[in-house]
């Protein structure tokens, strides 16, 4: 998809925001809503998104919602440092698909990084779900 085009209301994050489409919730509000990617790059790879804005990129949505956002990636990433202790984390938004955006639905990847492991491609690996469910309880717990 270009970088321009028309919102789709069924892709999946706006399924997952309805209730449509489950997720390993971690953190939600009015206006924002974190959970688990399913495909981790990294350990505790996880993803924010708006609630009440239909934008596909950060050239698409207002100021107001973003600054929720970005707040909100904040309080996430702040979270998985604490709890995870990475070396680094990696905060990450892309734009179009030649920019590596697969869901037309504004989106931002905290991605931690571990000194010696190597970043995972990208949708290649589905986690595991047990897994998946332990750090979410971690993860809640610390935003709690």
């Amino acid at each position: 998809m270009s970088l321009h085009g028309q919102y789709d209301a069924q892709n999946i994050f706006a399924k997952i925001i309805r209730g449509e489409a489950p997720c390993y919730k971690l953190y939600e509000d009015d206006d924002v809503l974190a959970f688990l990617d399913l495909f981790p790059q990294s350990y505790g790879h996880c993803l924010v998104i708006p609630k009440k804005a239909e934008a596909r990129n950060i050239l698409e949505i207002d100021d107001a919602n973003l600054a929720k956002l970005m707040a909100a990636v904040r309080k996430v990433a702040q979270a998985v440092v604490d709890e995870l202790q990475p070396a680094g984390v990696q905060v990450a938004q892309f734009n179009g698909a030649p920019a590596g955006q697969t869901v037309f639905h504004i989106h931002v990847h905290i991605v931690p990084r571990y000194d010696g492991e190597q970043l995972g491609i990208h949708a290649a690996k589905q986690g595991d779900a047990e897994a998946l469910k332990a750090l979410q309880a971690r993860l809640v717990k610390r935003l709690g």
